[in-house]
């Protein structure tokens, strides 16, 4: 059995707390630094401009780190608890996003206390008090705390037994490397241990959309009846609501099950249950707009978060890393992942420009 718990080598899950950190606050401060960044006389409600580009470089290292703590933990762990491993690192997510609600809670918190402002509609250019442009470098800046402790983990893991026995050809290297990490008795037959290897083995637009959701439904105040610290605060006790009521137990559903019951059976009722409610939500959309509606549109919109991560979000996670060969895994799951990236990206910025001529109203 996998000794994770006693190993600085089982934070292969961490790197999801610093990913779903950064994701969360970007989709935060996104509306602070369009009025900080972007305004414009007359415009009622400051919106963030689509023509302005955001942080390209964390399609990089984000990107690039779901297949790669995919494939890490799929080849360090024991296939009858695979699934559950793999699933866990995707729901530290969870814990990220938590973590980045709760600290933007709190640093909005001491900036309306500390400077106050007039609401937007009142004063245009004073809801933004000048001290806000550090507000957004404050909560983005404490996602380097996790980079670097991730940094320190990842350069003192070494590579993985199965990529260095069937990959790399060096099969002594490779049992070192297990003992390291595993606390049983390998073998000491490398040719043993290679065949071993070879018969065992044969994934975020919707922060960036809720908040003009949560308006449109009157969940929060309207843009401009809000100066540009306490939106960033009610933004962030709503998404943070989403993520603690719908989010985690998604995901923790999936580690718990996910070997029980199967990827494929997971898959589909994530899949099925996101139509129906999505359907539910879409269709009598003016029905959830009157007053007096707003507890049954959380309630399914939160359900559909929820079979988003107990469905598609942790299996689509999970399955690659297990179904491809060693020497393709990393590239061939981040295939899925990339297509999945471009979704979210066609999705948000689709909307973000349908968005605009309501945000000059």
């Amino acid at each position: 059995m996998v000794s994770l718990q006693s190993n600085h080598n089982s934070w292969y899950g961490f790197p999801f707390f610093t990913d779903a950190y950064d994701l969360f606050c970007t989709s935060l401060v996104t509306k602070l630094l369009g009025r900080i960044y972007y305004h414009v006389d007359g415009i009622l409600r400051p919106s963030w401009p689509p023509s302005a580009s955001f942080a390209p470089g964390l399609g990089f290292g984000i990107g690039g780190d779901y297949p790669l703590s995919a494939t890490i933990m799929s080849e360090y762990a024991n296939k009858n608890t695979r699934g559950a491993f793999i699933a866990a690192v995707i729901a530290i997510q969870g814990f990220g996003i938590l973590g980045g609600g709760i600290f933007a809670i709190i640093i909005s918190a001491v900036f309306q206390a500390c400077f106050k402002a007039p609401t937007y509609q009142v004063d245009p250019l004073g809801s933004t008090v000048p001290q806000a442009d550090y507000a957004w470098r404050i909560l983005l800046m404490a996602g380097s705390l996790p980079a670097l402790l991730t940094y320190y983990w990842r350069m003192k893991m070494p590579e993985t037994a199965r990529y260095t026995a069937l990959v790399a050809k060096n099969v002594k290297q490779a049992t070192a490397d297990m003992e390291k990490v595993m606390q049983v008795d390998i073998g000491t037959d490398q040719k043993e241990l290679a065949v071993k290897s070879g018969n065992e083995f044969s994934y975020y637009s919707q922060n960036l959309l809720q908040k003009d959701i949560f308006s449109a439904i009157g969940w929060i105040p309207a843009a401009k009846t809000m100066n540009a610290i306490e939106e960033v605060q009610k933004i962030a006790g709503a998404q943070t609501l989403i993520a603690l009521c719908s989010t985690m137990p998604g995901y923790w559903f999936t580690v718990f099950l996910i070997d029980r019951i199967g990827r494929f059976t997971i898959q589909l009722i994530g899949f099925t249950m996101m139509t129906v409610f999505m359907f539910a939500l879409a269709i009598p959309y003016h029905h959830w707009t009157l007053p007096g509606h707003l507890i049954g549109f959380v309630v399914l919109y939160s359900l559909t978060f929820f079979f988003a991560y107990f469905g598609p979000n942790a299996t689509t996670f999970v399955v690659p890393a297990e179904i491809f060969p060693a020497r393709l895994r990393s590239t061939c799951h981040g295939i899925p992942a990339a297509c999945g990236k471009l979704g979210a990206m066609v999705g948000a910025f689709r909307f973000l420009c349908l968005a605009q001529p309501q945000d000059q109203g």
